[in-house]
């Protein structure tokens, strides 16, 4: 019995590289289809290539205005206000307000309560606080002072730096928002 299981393995191996030779050569065989398939694929015309696009020729603009001033530099009216130390200046001792620690654009007028001489504005901050405003009270970063309250919008007088050391006011409003 031992030489049978001795035997048996080798016959195995035999059948296996057998077939494994006969595998090989069918493959080879159906080279000609893979040949005729390739010659086929070369003489087909491929699909048309679309044409350039057309490049676009700029005009050339001329810059003429050199004498006039560079709207990058300060204005006369800037340079003055500047150099004036008599020009307006925001109160560094005053004690900040609530609202001052919110940019203007983030700040809501949602109603007034009164009317008249007295009347106050009710504001929403970024948080949803509501807060009553009155004239003369600051808001917003750049020293806004409220000057005027009607019932649909808050004007204010901001103080911003001009850029040469001085300040100069300019003219703010918050609308009496929708929501």
């Amino acid at each position: 019995m031992s030489k049978w299981v001795a035997i048996r393995p080798s016959i195995m191996v035999k059948t296996l590289l057998m077939c494994c030779a006969m595998l090989t050569l069918a493959g080879c065989s159906g080279q000609d289809d893979l040949h005729q398939w390739v010659a086929q694929e070369k003489q087909r015309k491929g699909a048309p290539i679309p044409a350039l696009p057309v490049i676009k020729t700029f005009e050339t603009f001329q810059y003429n205005d050199q004498d006039r001033r560079d709207p990058f530099s300060p204005s006369t009216a800037e340079l003055q206000q500047g150099n004036d130390n008599a020009g307006p200046r925001p109160d560094q001792n005053r004690a900040k307000e609530p609202l001052e620690m919110f940019a203007l654009d983030s700040l809501k007028m949602v109603g007034t309560v009164g009317s008249g001489a007295g009347m106050e504005v009710l504001v929403k901050d970024p948080g949803g606080v509501i807060h009553r405003v009155h004239r003369n009270e600051y808001m917003g970063q750049s020293y806004g002072r409220v000057t005027a309250i009607s019932e649909d919008h808050i004007d204010l007088v901001e103080l911003v730096s001009n850029g040469n050391g001085g300040w100069m006011e300019r003219s703010a409003s918050i609308a009496l928002s929708e929501k």
